[in-house]
C-alpha cells in the first residue's frame, strides 16, 4: 500500500529558509520520478520541480530556480525540497507526488500518488 507523507511546512518570514521532506512507503520509491507541486487559494496547481528515479536529474520551473533545491534519498524512500530566499507569494500548499515512468513531469495530471500536502505561510 502506497503512503506519501509531506512534513516540515510552517510559518517563516520573508527571506527564511524550510526544508520540506516526502517520507514514502509501499516499495515503489526507487523506481518512481518525485515531483513537488503548490497550490495556494483560488489558484491552479503549479508545478515546483521533479528529480527523475535513477540518475537524480533535476527540473524546476523558471521561477524557482536558485531558490528551491530537490533531492531524493533512495535509502530512505523520502525526498527533499529546500526552500531559501522564501518570499509572500511561495504561501501554499505543496505536494509532493511519484511518477511511474521514473523521469518526473511539469505536468499534474501525469503523476500517480499523492501526498496530502503540507501547508507553507511566509510573511512579509
Amino acid at each position: 500500500q502506497v503512503h506519501m507523507v509531506e512534513s516540515g511546512g510552517g510559518l517563516v518570514e520573508a527571506g527564511g529558509s524550510l526544508r520540506l521532506s516526502c517520507a514514502t512507503s509501499g516499495g515503489f520509491f526507487n523506481r518512481y520520478g518525485m515531483g513537488w507541486f503548490r497550490q495556494a487559494p483560488g489558484k491552479e496547481r503549479e508545478f515546483v520541480a521533479a528529480i527523475s528515479a535513477r540518475f537524480g536529474i533535476t527540473y524546476y520551473k523558471d521561477s524557482m530556480k536558485g531558490r528551491f533545491t530537490i533531492s531524493r534519498d533512495n535509502a530512505n524512500d523520502t525526498a527533499y525540497l529546500q526552500m531559501n530566499s522564501l518570499k509572500a507569494e511561495d504561501t501554499a500548499v505543496y505536494y509532493c507526488a511519484a511518477d511511474a515512468r521514473e523521469n518526473g513531469t511539469p505536468r499534474p495530471d501525469e503523476y500517480d500518488y499523492w501526498g496530502q500536502g503540507t501547508q507553507v505561510t511566509v510573511s512579509s
